[in-house]
């Protein structure tokens, strides 16, 4: 009787501190990690194992890690909580240096999106989830898109980096892309976004903010034993017949783990609201009746057609710990979209109704391989921990082009192979400071290729392709970065890079079709680019922020090789006397804290960019027009000919009515103009002030969120001259003009779980079915959706 009353009593359940949920899966082990033990379905677990004065270590990939006495267990009733990685709780994040730091320690404003947020938001790709953290506007062309835009500058001024491995590639454009939706949101364990320049860590392209996303890692056992989880969700929403279905699967041992994800989703073509500017409605589209192009009434003009695709996304994750102080992660990612049509361009209008009966992107297909060794060391003189990371990655993308009424479509496909090696080191230098640094190489080749087919005939012939075939880039760069902290009040932060970027580019076989007046184009510069910042907490209350900085983009194999028709009648021809844009930017943060009632994120900034390479009429061989796909258009090219001048700022407002109530808001107020022979403009990627405001009740194992997204009108003298020329893409003012109008939407989601297993997420979003179109989109929002997902674990 007494051995079974003492064995009970070594059972002990560990919750999740705001909901009191179990927690499955945490792993319980001591200092040596000879002894380990894991948190059942239940959040239950046996720590007989361990002596009464033993220390145990409460891990899980998505809570604060915890140490605690068995004694201290054993006197708190047999109950632990832990408490979820959120902003407020010692958060950790990576971006700012390559290794785990305290958010509060970085000058830098970096947004934080875990996988717990991921999953509350059930966004339908990763644009969708960096838009609801409401400091980031997105824009998208069609369906298949989203293009994020930070601090008024977005696309290749912007960096995106997959578990420390830089996205961007030579074909990186300045108009819209939409690279970052072949990210898995269902992978991601947790997003870093850091609002402003990022080049000391990142180089080139990291002007505007730097998006880091770090995929989930296998968890391991570290026993003998099997530590076996999966979870699988089913998806659907109502405004473009969603149907997704994901499943992953953690198989954990002592020292191996594996963890793989498959994501799968099925969209049809959206509807948009029913309430709201009637230029947004798709009257007609065009059909191939018995060969011949025809326009047809659209028998429902709130459907979008067409919009819908689909996407598969794969990961295979293993992880691999031969000693504690040795780690070595292996991460294999595939995604591919199905064929999906471009609908900014599908409703582009001509004299004879639309301009194009086909325009469709091919399927974007991307694959990336990286092997990562973290070795940690307490008698090195160089470091504590060192990190290298080599990679490869894939990039296929495609267009295809037919005029309204044409036999010749046009297919224009690129390939980019990118490979990448970087080399991160961390060295406490004593305990006020630390030094972080590292080296980087990049190498990125380029495929590209043009053919015409004859629809009637089936007959193909070489074409002018997108991309000088065959072209490379390469950068080469060292950086080093120090902290210096005297105490918790105070921490200066500072860094300093030198980047080299080489590029090369052969229009032999182009000029058999654009004769340009040069045959090869070459990039060869380098750059040094510096930050300095500091964070000063002078009382419980206050905590100032401000940091200045620099930053650079080297010249691409877009901005010198590429031929496109960039906007109506317009074509873009190759440059070949490019130089690196610079960026100088500062900001200054303020947070207030009034205990934990009232908390308030208040920040200014202010950008410079000199030299920005920006599309400008030009002349080919004398000619400022030329013969382009059939149409004539006017010649530009991609130029150093202008300055830009950005500023904005940003309030977040937090209340706390109770532990289980509270109100959250974020504003964002941009502007800026670009100046080019003195002459000023507006900047394209200017968003109009946009913001989110939610309010939230979380309440055991029930949360309810109510929230509006709103966005301000962008008057017609406030758009860039490249989008007057879209007007098509915007509703018409009183004075015949185009502009974007204002709007908002009211939505709210519910979740609740049913048990350990079962989790169920409901959400209606734009309740009032408003019809809008955000800022320099193709296409317009989702009218009213229901969305409805089931969760299951075990």
């Amino acid at each position: 009787m007494l051995l079974t009353l003492v064995a009970h009593t070594q059972v002990i359940s560990v919750f999740e501190a705001s909901t009191e949920e179990p927690i499955p899966g945490v792993v319980l082990y001591n200092l040596k990690k000879d002894k380990s033990v894991i948190t059942d379905i239940n959040g239950k677990v046996s720590i007989d194992i361990f002596s009464a004065n033993e220390t145990i270590y409460f891990q899980n990939f998505l809570y604060n890690k915890l140490a605690l006495k068995k004694s201290e267990i054993i006197n708190r009733g047999n109950v632990v909580y832990l408490f979820f990685n959120i902003e407020g709780l010692n958060e950790v994040v990576v971006s700012a240096s390559k290794f785990e730091q305290d958010k509060k320690d970085i000058p830098q404003r970096i947004v934080s999106v875990t996988a717990r947020d991921i999953a509350s938001v059930n966004p339908q790709t990763s644009a969708d989830a960096l838009a609801a953290t409401g400091n980031i506007f997105v824009q998208k062309s069609q369906l298949g898109g989203g293009s994020p835009m930070i601090r008024g500058f977005s696309t290749n001024r912007l960096l995106i980096a997959v578990d420390g491995v830089r996205m961007n590639n030579a074909i990186f454009r300045g108009g819209n892309l939409q690279n970052v939706i072949s990210i898995d949101p269902f992978s991601i364990q947790k997003a870093e976004v850091t609002l402003g320049s990022g080049s000391v860590v990142y180089g080139s392209d990291a002007i505007g903010g730097v998006m880091s996303f770090y995929t989930k890692k296998p968890q391991l056992s570290y026993k003998d034993e099997l530590f076996l989880k999966t979870n699988a969700v089913l998806r659907y929403a109502s405004a473009n017949n969603e149907n997704t279905a994901h499943a992953d699967v953690n198989l954990g041992y002592k020292k191996w783990g594996f963890l793989t994800s498959i994501s799968y989703t099925d969209f049809d073509d959206l509807r948009m609201g029913r309430h709201g500017p009637e230029d947004y409605l798709r009257n007609q589209f065009v059909q191939t009746e018995n060969g011949v192009d025809v326009l047809v009434d659209n028998p429902d003009p709130l459907i979008q057609k067409p919009t819908g695709y689909n996407q598969l996304n794969l990961m295979q994750k293993v992880h691999y710990e031969p000693a504690d102080n040795l780690k070595f992660d292996l991460g294999l990612h595939y995604s591919t979209t199905s064929e999906y049509g471009r609908y900014d361009r599908l409703i582009r209008p001509s004299s004879d109704g639309l301009r194009s009966a086909e325009w469709n992107y091919g399927p974007q297909k991307w694959f990336m391989s990286n092997l990562t060794v973290t070795k940690t060391s307490s008698n090195s003189s160089f470091y504590d921990k060192i990190q290298g990371t080599l990679a490869y990655q894939n990039f296929q993308e495609s267009r295809i082009d037919r005029n309204f009424q044409s036999d010749v479509r046009r297919t224009r496909s690129e390939t980019v192979d990118a490979f990448s090696f970087n080399l991160d080191l961390e060295k406490t230098l004593n305990p006020k400071s630390s030094l972080f640094y590292g080296i980087e190489y990049l190498f990125n080749y380029v495929g590209s290729s043009g053919v015409e087919t004859d629809i009637t005939t089936n007959q193909n012939s070489d074409a002018l392709s997108r991309y000088p075939d065959g072209s490379t880039w390469q950068s080469m760069a060292a950086y080093t970065s120090y902290k210096y902290k005297p105490n918790d009040k105070f921490v200066f932060q500072s860094g300093i890079r030198y980047n080299h970027v080489i590029a090369s580019a052969d229009f032999t076989a182009n000029n058999a079709f654009l004769n340009l007046p040069f045959n090869t184009s070459e990039i060869n510069t380098g750059a040094f680019t510096g930050t300095a910042g500091i964070r000063w907490i002078p009382n419980d209350i206050i905590e100032w922020n401000f940091n200045a900085s620099t930053a650079f983009r080297a010249p691409n194999i877009d901005d010198i090789g590429k031929v496109f028709d960039s906007e109506p009648g317009a074509v873009v021809i190759p440059n070949n006397k490019l130089d690196a844009e610079y960026a100088y930017g500062a900001e200054l943060g303020l947070k207030l804290n009034f205990n934990n009632k009232l908390r308030l994120d208040l920040a200014t900034y202010y950008t410079y960019l000199n030299d920005a390479l920006i599309r400008r009429n030009s002349t080919l061989n004398g000619n400022s027009e030329i013969l382009y796909d059939g149409e004539l258009s006017t010649v530009q090219s991609i130029q150093n000919a202008s300055e830009e001048y950005i500023y904005g700022f940003e309030v977040g407002a937090e209340i706390n009515f109770s532990e289980d109530l509270k109100l959250r808001s974020q504003y964002n107020i941009l502007g800026g103009v670009e100046e080019a022979n003195g002459i000023e403009a507006p900047v394209r990627h200017i968003a109009p002030s946009f913001g989110r405001t939610h309010l939230i009740y979380n309440h055991k194992k029930f949360n309810f969120d109510a929230f509006a997204v709103y966005n301000n009108e962008l008057a017609f003298e406030d758009l860039a001259p490249s989008e007057i020329s879209k007007d098509y893409l915007y509703a018409i003012d009183r004075n015949g003009n185009p502009y974007s109008p204002s709007w908002y939407t009211l939505n709210f989601r519910v979740r609740y779980s049913l048990n350990s297993s079962f989790e169920i997420n409901t959400s209606i979003e734009n309740i009032t079915d408003q019809r809008y179109r955000p800022y320099s989109s193709g296409i317009s929002g989702a009218g009213r959706n229901l969305i409805i997902s089931v969760k299951y674990s075990m």
